[in-house]
């Protein structure tokens, strides 16, 4: 059985190139590279890397795969730093370390990826060995986007929600995190590995296309229709909360049939540089929270604070600051009301 302390994460390692462009172009026209760096890419290296930021005060173990190349020695150098445990992460001596290049409008912070899936594509349930591995929480990500883990099991539905289940077994609760994938896919992939998890993490998008319930009316967020979509995800398994979020606020679904919500930080639109990493901050700060027991209204405000700092860099978490740091841009700019 694991200790119940510390958070697990595995799935995508990957290094994010950031790109910020004056505009995104329509095809065969040019548009300007402002700036360009790496960064922290994928659901484990993010959230880990946020919860070191934030000041978690509990172990956090990173599990994947990565190449043997610069990049993958970048990662492992980094997750030192951070006092991460890379026990876990393997090496791919024959594909490289997954990468995405994240084109970034200068303006809006709008984003769109082009990602090369690399070692990602080669992890599977033989990398994850809980007898060793302790936490409370195992946080696996991003479900669409790791090949071998999607593939169908005729018990579990899919092989990521075999790992789930392994991962209750040996007393963790479970969290997902999901990709947004252009594609009709979520319902085979997502829905089965829902009886398997405890906390349901995902972004408006995402919800619609794994719940087929429209979470936007008249081009803005439908909290009716999210509750409905986040009915679905219980209905079809979710044990604890299905937790979603979006840009202006976040809402969670409890099993118990509460419906909680909460607008994002209204950040001065001077201070936004880039959103690449605002879904795991968020994401990282509702884990920090379930992890120290708060209420899940605590653990959205925990998890709107992160997102709200991740947006002033144009890196994943580079401006990511300690939990009383990122609970102050509250109390500065206030929170948007929702309808």
């Amino acid at each position: 059985m694991s200790q119940l302390s510390g958070i697990v994460a595995g799935g995508n390692w990957i290094v994010d190139k950031i790109k910020i462009i004056d505009t995104y172009p329509q095809q065969d026209a040019l548009a300007n590279l402002l700036h360009h760096s790496s960064c922290n890419g994928g659901s484990p290296f993010n959230v880990l890397t946020a919860l070191a930021k934030l000041g978690a005060a509990f172990p956090l173990t990173g599990v994947g795969l990565i190449g043997d190349d610069p990049d993958g020695r970048w990662i492992r150098q980094k997750c030192e730093a951070y006092g991460i445990n890379i026990a876990g992460l393997a090496t791919h001596h024959e594909a490289p370390t997954s990468f995405t290049d994240v084109m970034t409008v200068k303006a809006s912070g709008r984003r769109t990826f082009f990602h090369h899936r690399g070692a990602n594509a080669f992890l599977g349930p033989e990398h994850f060995d809980f007898s060793s591995l302790q936490g409370k929480i195992f946080h696996l990500g991003y479900l669409l986007l790791l090949d071998r883990l999607d593939q169908s099991d005729m018990e579990f539905g899919t092989v990521a929600g075999r790992l789930l289940h392994a991962a209750t077994l040996a007393g963790f609760k479970t969290s997902i995190d999901v990709v947004s994938e252009d594609s009709g896919r979520f319902a085979d992939i997502v829905l089965p590995a829902l009886p398997q998890v405890d906390y349901c993490i995902l972004n408006e998008f995402e919800l619609e296309r794994t719940s087929g319930q429209k979470t936007h009316n008249e081009g803005k967020v439908d909290l009716p229709g999210i509750r409905s979509a986040a009915a679905k995800l219980l209905a079809a398994g979710v044990r604890e909360h299905v937790i979603v979020h979006f840009p202006d606020g976040a809402c969670a679904l409890s099993a118990d049939g509460t419906f909680r919500a909460r607008g994002s930080i209204r950040m001065p639109a001077s201070e936004i540089v880039g959103a690449v990493g605002a879904g795991d901050a968020f994401a990282a700060g509702i884990l920090l929270g379930l992890h120290e027991g708060a209420p899940i209204e605590d653990a959205l405000r925990i998890g709107s604070a992160a997102a709200a700092s991740s947006l002033m860099s144009a890196g994943t978490s580079d401006s990511i600051q300690s939990l009383a740091e990122c609970l102050v841009l509250e109390r500065l700019h206030g929170i948007r009301e929702l309808n």
